[in-house]
């Protein structure tokens, strides 16, 4: 048990050293890969979130504070 054992055996047939390494290749590419969860800012204490955007102004600014797509 000192030899570790070959990742892939071929059982049948006389593949060539390319032909296992294309299979290997899509084999390993279908694996899902582990990634580190993003954590998401936390953004709730943040004093920019507490300010007000611009309001509209000109011609019909009235209707657009309340009808944001009417313009």
């Amino acid at each position: 048990m000192s030899e570790r054992e070959p990742y892939l055996r071929i059982v049948r047939g006389d593949a060539t050293p390319e032909e296992v390494a294309a299979v290997v290749a899509a084999i390993s590419s279908r694996a899902p890969r582990v990634t580190k969860a993003v954590q998401k800012a936390e953004n709730w204490r943040n004093p920019a979130h507490r300010m007000r955007g611009a309001l509209p102004h000109g011609p019909g600014a009235w209707r657009a504070s309340s009808f944001p797509g009417s313009r």
